[in-house]
Formats: C-alpha cells, sequence, structure tokens
C-alpha cells in the first residue's frame, strides 16, 4: 500500500496568492482547503483529488486541514485563514444573513441536505414529535443545530423544547452509545461510524431533507476577495476538487483505502460506506441554481431563522463561478 505522510497534508496554510515549483520548473498556486467536518468518509474526495494528482494538473499545491463544523470553516475562510471550504449551504445562508462574512459559494457538493438527527433504533424516537424534551449531542454552531428551528417548524415541533448539549465532534458517535445523550446531529451517511461505536446495534435517522427537500447540502466557498481577484485560480481548484468527488462516488471502496493512507486512524470500510451512502445526494455535480437558492432564503424567512430582506442569492453565490 502507498503511505503518504500525514505531516504533507497538514502543513500551516501558506500565504494567500504564493507559488511554489513543480519538478519540471512550472509554478504552481498554493491554496488551504479545509474540509467540511473532521476526515470521515463524506470528506474524502479531497484527499482522492490530491491522491489522483487532480490539483498538481491544475497547477495548485493544496493543503488539506480538517475543518470543524460549518461556522469555524466560515470564519476561517472569511478571514483569510483559509482559501476554500466546504460547508452547509443553509447554515451558510443563516450565517451570511446575521453575520455578513464576506464568503460565497463557487459549487454545490450535495445537492440535497445529508442533515440528520441520528438516534439508535432503541431509544424510542421513531418521528419527529418523538424528540420533544430529548438531548441531542451536537458541536456548537454545527449545521444540523443551525438548521434545527427550520426542520422543527416543518415537523410542528417547539425547538425550545430539545436542548442542545454541546460535543465534540469526535465524540459524538460514542456518546450516543453510551446513553448520555438521547440523539446527535449528524449526516445521513454518518450511520456506518455510529453503529460501528454502537457496536452493530442499528440507528434510526431523521434527515431533515425528507420534510424539507429543498435545501442544499454542502457547498464550496471562498472568500469574496478570492473570487473577485483571482476567478481562474478559483475555477481551476472547483474543478479539481469536483473531479475528486467524481471519482470518489464511482469508486468508493477505493476512496476508502486512499482515505486511510492520508489518515491511518480512519477505518476504509467505514469511510467506502459513507461515500456509497451520499452517492445519491451528489449530482448534478457542483450545479446550483439560483431559483433553488431564491427559495432556500425564503424558507429561512419563513422559519423566522434570518430576517426578510437580509440576504439575497447573489449574496452567497457567485454564479458566474459556478459549474454551468
Amino acid at each position: 500500500m502507498r503511505i503518504r505522510p500525514v505531516a504533507a497534508v497538514l502543513l500551516t496554510a501558506a500565504i494567500l496568492g504564493g507559488c511554489t515549483s513543480t519538478p519540471q520548473g512550472s509554478p504552481r498556486d498554493k491554496v488551504s482547503y479545509l474540509t467540511s467536518f473532521n476526515t470521515f468518509g463524506r470528506d474524502a474526495y479531497a484527499y482522492v483529488a490530491l491522491d489522483k494528482g487532480y490539483f498538481t494538473d491544475a497547477g495548485i499545491d493544496v493543503t488539506i486541514t480538517p475543518g470543524t463544523a460549518t461556522v469555524d470553516v466560515l470564519k476561517l475562510v472569511a478571514g483569510g485563514r483559509a482559501d476554500f471550504g466546504v460547508g452547509d449551504f443553509t447554515a451558510t445562508a443563516i450565517t451570511v444573513a446575521k453575520e455578513k462574512l464576506p464568503v460565497t459559494a463557487v459549487a454545490m457538493v450535495h445537492q440535497k441536505s445529508l442533515a440528520a438527527i441520528v438516534t439508535l433504533a432503541d431509544r424510542g424516537i421513531s418521528k419527529p414529535t418523538d424528540l420533544q424534551g430529548k438531548q441531542i449531542g451536537d458541536q456548537p454552531g454545527s449545521t444540523n443545530q443551525l438548521m434545527f428551528p427550520v426542520y422543527a417548524k416543518a415537523a410542528g415541533i417547539d425547538p425550545n423544547q430539545v436542548k442542545f448539549v454541546p460535543s465534540a465532534p469526535p465524540a459524538l458517535p460514542q456518546l450516543l452509545a453510551s446513553g448520555q445523550v438521547d440523539a446527535i446531529g449528524q449526516f445521513v451517511v454518518g450511520t456506518p461510524l455510529i453503529e460501528k461505536a454502537a457496536q452493530g446495534r442499528k440507528t434510526f435517522v431523521l434527515p431533515y431533507g425528507d420534510l424539507i427537500p429543498e435545501l442544499y447540502g454542502n457547498a464550496l466557498v471562498t472568500s469574496k476577495d478570492l473570487a473577485a481577484k483571482n476567478p481562474e485560480l478559483v475555477k481551476r481548484f472547483r474543478d479539481a476538487l469536483l473531479k475528486g468527488l467524481r471519482y470518489s462516488i464511482d469508486h468508493p471502496d477505493e476512496t476508502g483505502q486512499i482515505l486511510r493512507e492520508y489518515q491511518p486512524t480512519q477505518d476504509p470500510a467505514v469511510a467506502a460506506a459513507e461515500v456509497k451512502l451520499m452517492a445519491p445526494y451528489v449530482r448534478p455535480v457542483g450545479v446550483i441554481d439560483e431559483l433553488r437558492v431564491s427559495t432556500t432564503i425564503q424558507l429561512l424567512i419563513s422559519a423566522e431563522a434570518i430576517r426578510a430582506g437580509s440576504v439575497s442569492a447573489p449574496d452567497l453565490v457567485s454564479f458566474e463561478l459556478a459549474p454551468k
């Protein structure tokens, strides 16, 4: 098996716009990238793009660093501490509307939201109304927590009757398995990891997308400054990453092995299972529809997640940089 040194992937982010040289002497742009949430199988496509040389072919030298949920990713990108990152689009809309962060989406990773509340089948939670009075473990500022009021309105439940317990992402599966929380915020693709932590006990999933199918999932974001000053770099990075995404969903088992080469603590079988679950949510790869973005904004306004007039579709997406 080919072993890639993890240190090479986790180097400190280079100065924006810096270059290095290839063995052939041609320059490559240095770019820093944040995954959406740790280094699980759902984010393995970035490592696939790195492993397959797609970034190199695009003239890019990329540093991949594990992200810690949407809000943190957005703030790091907005502050220039990362050039690109991935975050849930609905959570991005809410955050940009409230905090006016100078970030923009340039491609969609998931055409439907993967956000969900996940529990174990023996916990007595089988429908959204069963969540009232329960405790949900989740990372503060996570996609699931930001979106929960929107989901709760669609489900006809009071979000104030559900308590979110602050929990670090790596600890979530074990917290659920040990009974310290009733459920956790998770993506629908996270069930293989949770069932492994629960020693084979079955999960039960309440996907947000079942009640709100209009919502997108994760989006590739960059700063508005980089999008304006170097759109060609944005396009090259976008295309290389999406090429890795396509290869990943077409070759899930190989993707699991590639992820382990870069992140040895990851189980390749679990990663492959996540990628297989994610595949139906991905196509058409990268595309962003302006009308659907506007519909998302209206849903958030009706759920009182954002104020009317606080954000528009062009505030959230650089449509001229999105795949056609």
